[in-house]
């Protein structure tokens, strides 16, 4: 969870208008190539205006409210000038000073990379940032401002540009038509040591992986300990929540009741489970079973209530409840928005019809184990959260406001069985050896390892085929992202609840697949380079994923650092005697508020609970911030309502008011 932000107005149009000119005609319905005045390339995304100037390009969401610019800078003496300079061609009332200026690693032909943030109020509803980025003598600075809202809807094509800005004359770096190494065991021993090596740079107490070809898993290994101060050691047998990618598992159900008949991908949700509904009669009726999970209908996030007042006493049927009360915020198939909901959905529609008359939790639960696990041979995948914590399992972890890693079970397990009514989306649990038997019958197109064709290659296939754009070369199906980014295709989902962040990957082209488990939210920080150090040994990839390790152990150090400067710790005296005794909100539910003999203020929600700091923050308002590790930072600004004392919490583009209880 993070804090969100809020637009202000756009310094926009500071430039004089007579320089400006329309950029070259171009299908604006499609992405297209495009370059800055200096020469730099990128892409500009379909439906977004683009504009031209002496010094800069500018990208401008559909919306009106998001504008991305791409400022040459050329000579400048560090990042940090070349950022203000930018500002000064592009909006020179831009003067809010940075609040903290990170290091990446090179890249793209980019020599150096930086990312410069600022500090944005929660009331102001605002993304802003700045990358500067120098090749040779010469800076290019990209621009971020606009609504939140808009950032989070419009984050597929902003990751296009990012991704896809280069040097004039720069050819990436490409896989395509290379031979594949075959994972031997010294080449095993380099991914090994470079998951060592990142957990100790990362702070990750504990990790397991294991990596499999099309045949078997040729390697499996724990490494580190279940909980710090504790000897007990992580092996390839220990349980972890493996959170969402439990969904390319539920579309696996779908697929299979696809094969026997029991529904088609193109049949309207509304004609196979009757009580699905959106938020208009239009939108339902529109709904079809792959929009369930394809991340493609415009339905944003919504996680907030279930986070609040999930229990593991909430019925599976709640999902069906809430849904009804969504709408989409943009057109189907228009951009990339991910929805737990949809995706629980689509397993209890799945776990309805085979067995239908069976409440939709246990259905899918019998489903899941009858169709899916036990036929993989996945006897230690679970969604039951007793089972999986009777012995050998991860506790969960994460940095604590000081920025060391900390065991957080208590409250950090009472959070993560909030998704248990939700578990289609992401409530399982496994080990690295059952979690890749999975992706090895990924890797076999529906094969099992005794080589009889479970599910169907076609329906096997139609979760992998591209609905919507993620970013450059990224693509998601029905579950699963394919990210052809190197030139060859890697099909992935990663996983994250509270202490833990997982990866599944295959790729087809080596007949490789790997599977990485981490007990730590630090372990989000290692998914991505894994990813990229096996291509590097199946391929002799450049060394790149050793470099995006040290550069975000460096950069989470820093932002922890700067963000406690902001806190006030216990919290402000006054501030706390301001707060009612309990708030509500008919969406999220009641927030008791608890003092403890020393005074230090503490919140409690549906299921869980956490300690409490405070922030001022800069446009004169106080947050009441989170102190427990792995929900560490999330603001709630205090305010009145009707003339009483009120909370705000907001996700990119929702806003729930806690207001005092009666």
């Amino acid at each position: 969870m993070r804090a969100t932000l809020t637009a202000l107005a756009l310094l926009l149009g500071t430039a004089p208008v007579a320089a400006q000119t329309p950029a070259a005609a171009a299908d604006a319905q499609a992405d297209r190539p495009a370059k800055t005045p200096g020469g730099s390339t990128f892409t500009a995304p379909k439906a977004w205006s683009l504009r031209e100037a002496p010094r800069f390009a500018e990208l401008g969401a559909p919306e009106g409210d998001l504008k991305i610019a791409l400022v040459d800078v050329g000579p400048a003496p560090d990042a940090k000038a070349a950022v203000a300079s930018a500002w000064t061609a592009y909006a020179p009332a831009m003067t809010r000073p940075p609040k903290l200026v990170t290091a990446r690693p090179p890249r793209n032909g980019w020599d150096e990379r930086h990312v410069v943030d600022y500090e944005v109020s929660p009331n102001e509803k605002r993304a802003l940032f700045a990358t500067a980025l120098r090749a040779k003598d010469r800076w290019t600075v990209l621009l971020f401002d606009g609504a939140e809202a808009t950032a989070e809807k419009r984050a597929a094509a902003a990751n296009l540009v990012a991704q896809s800005l280069r040097p004039a004359g720069y050819t990436r770096e490409s896989f395509a038509g290379r031979q594949a190494h075959a994972m031997t065991p010294e080449r095993i021993a380099m991914l090994r040591s470079f998951v060592e090596t990142s957990m100790r740079e990362l702070g990750v107490p504990g990790a397991s992986f294991a990596i499999t070809d099309r045949n078997r898993t040729i390697y499996s290994a724990g490494l580190g300990v279940r909980e710090l101060g504790r000897p007990e050691p992580v092996d390839a047998d220990t349980q972890f929540m493996i959170a969402s990618n439990t969904k390319g598992m539920a579309t696996l159900l779908l697929a299979k009741l696809v094969d026997e008949g029991k529904l088609r991908w193109d049949q309207p949700v509304a004609q196979v489970y009757p009580d699905f509904k959106l938020g208009s009669p239009e939108t339902t009726n529109s709904t079809l079973v792959r929009h369930l999970v394809c991340a493609c209908t415009g339905l944003p996030r919504k996680d907030l209530q279930w986070l609040f007042t999930g229990t593991p006493k909430t019925p599976a049927a709640d999902t069906f409840v809430q849904l009804a009360a969504t709408q989409p915020t943009s057109g189907f198939g228009e951009v990339f928005q991910y929805n737990n909901l949809m995706a629980t959905a689509a397993g209890y529609v799945g776990g309805h019809l085979a067995y239908p008359g069976t409440d939709v939790g246990t259905a899918f639960d019998r489903a899941m184990d009858e169709k899916v696990f036990r036929p993989l041979g996945m006897t230690a995948t679970t969604f039951d959260f007793d089972r999986a914590m009777a012995g050998n399992w991860a506790r969960p972890h994460a940095y604590n406001i000081d920025g060391r890693p900390v065991a957080s079970v208590t409250e950090a397990m009472a959070f993560n069985r909030s998704i248990h009514p939700y578990r289609p989306a992401g409530g399982a649990w496994s080990t690295a050896n059952d979690l890749i038997k999975y992706v090895r019958f990924e890797l076999n197109e529906g094969k099992l390892d005794d080589g009889r064709q479970w599910v169907s290659k076609p329906n096997l296939l139609a979760r992998r085929q591209p609905f919507v754009p993620t970013g450059e070369d990224s693509t998601y199906g029905m579950g699963l992202f394919t990210n052809s980014y190197w030139g060859v295709p890697v099909v992935h989902h990663g996983g994250s609840m509270g202490g833990y962040k997982s990866d599944i990957m295959l790729v087809p082209d080596a007949g490789v697949g790997a599977v990485i488990l981490t007990n730590s939210d630090q372990g989000q920080m290692l998914l991505r380079p894994f990813m990229r150090r096996l291509l590097e040994i199946l391929y002799d990839g450049k060394p790149e994923a050793a470099g995006d390790i040290a550069a975000s152990a460096a950069r989470i150090k820093a932002e922890y650092a700067t963000e406690r400067k902001k806190l006030t710790l216990p919290a402000d005296p006054a501030a706390v005697a301001a707060l009612a005794p309990a708030y509500v909100n008919p969406d999220l539910g009641r927030i008791t508020v608890a003092r403890g003999s020393d005074g230090r203020p503490s919140f409690r929600f549906a299921s869980f609970g956490s300690p409490m700091a405070t922030r001022r923050n800069d446009d004169g308002t106080t947050s009441f911030v989170t102190l427990e590790p792995t929900v560490l930072g999330f603001p709630f600004v205090v305010a009145t309502e009707g003339g009483k004392r009120a909370l705000i919490v907001r996700d990119s583009q929702h806003e729930y008011k806690f207001v005092e209880a009666p």
